[in-house]
């Protein structure tokens, strides 16, 4: 038998105006010592939980996406067995069973306006929780009734919905077995109604233009400047001429990549008498005939 469930928390999570789904979705203690599963998978035509202990319960659809049942026992570590259409049978982990990926000092310093490493806790980041590797999302959004990350990982429907991180005007959500190259964005609830599809502002990657996706990204690329790093300190920089070759790295010379214009453009520089050189934006921006300010992550 499935325990009942409010239904106002359901309706919430179905428009996206919930502020806490974590305390909804996933697996819930009941007072006679048994669990409540609630997955949302709007696509899937069949779901069952899985204990660690192997033992599996097949979940009924409710409405509108929602599967639920009762386990016996804990359901600490379970994961889900969801076929689809395809007739598939693909594992999901419960991304509704993690703590939020920010801890408190960051989110005071947000709330704040005084977070200096913004990038670092915001946006998205592949990482591993409890053996488990997916990806984290992050947005400041405080004035959303409700957020949900959509993507390629959920058929940018409605199954993530964010849980809002108290007063700090911060959503996050732990999404399982999503990784790099993957395409996702922000949809906002906003406080009057509407539904609105945005890029992530701290986003590391981004879809070539005119496409405006995000993209989760990670990096490999290894710095080499450990030992210049170690002695800028002790440099005088004040007491030495500084002279500043900006540059627009598409219509120099153009055609180059990176790595050539990494040989090239220093060189140049150098010979000219220039000490330093200034880019003019490198990030993602929509319109290749731009000198880039309006970037897009």
């Amino acid at each position: 038998m499935t325990a009942p469930h409010p239904d106002a928390d359901l309706d919430r999570i179905l428009v996206g105006a919930h502020h806490d789904p974590h305390s909804f979705l996933g697996a819930h203690s009941t007072a006679d010592g048994r669990t409540v599963v609630r997955a949302l998978k709007p696509l899937a035509r069949a779901v069952v939980a899985v204990r660690p202990s192997g033992e599996r319960t097949r979940l009924t659809h409710e409405r509108d996406g929602l599967f639920t049942g009762t386990l016996p026992g804990t359901a600490a570590g379970h994961h889900l067995l969801v076929t689809y259409d395809d007739g598939v049978e693909r594992i999901h982990h419960d991304g509704y069973r993690f703590p939020p990926t920010l801890g408190a000092i960051d989110l005071h310093l947000v709330s704040e306006g005084r977070h200096e490493l913004l990038w670092r806790v915001l946006g998205s980041h592949v990482r591993t929780l409890d053996g488990v590797t997916g990806a984290s999302f992050a947005v400041w959004a405080p004035h959303a009734q409700g957020v949900r990350v959509i993507g390629d990982f959920n058929g940018w429907g409605a199954e993530h919905p964010m849980r809002s991180l108290g007063a700090s005007g911060v959503w996050e959500l732990f999404v399982p077995d999503v990784g790099a190259g993957t395409r996702y964005k922000y949809e906002i609830h906003t406080r009057d109604g509407r539904l609105l599809q945005k890029a992530d502002p701290l986003a590391r990657a981004a879809e070539t233009p005119p496409a405006t996706a995000s993209v989760v990204h990670t990096s490999a690329y290894v710095w080499g400047d450990v030992a210049w790093m170690a002695t800028r300190g002790g440099e005088d920089c004040h007491g030495r001429p500084m002279s500043v070759y900006e540059v627009h790295l598409p219509s120099w010379r153009p055609g180059l990549g990176y790595r050539q214009l990494a040989e090239e453009l220093p060189e140049y520089v150098t010979e000219l008498g220039f000490t330093h050189v200034e880019f003019m934006p490198v990030m993602e921006y929509p319109f290749g005939g731009s000198w880039g300010y309006q970037v897009t992550g």
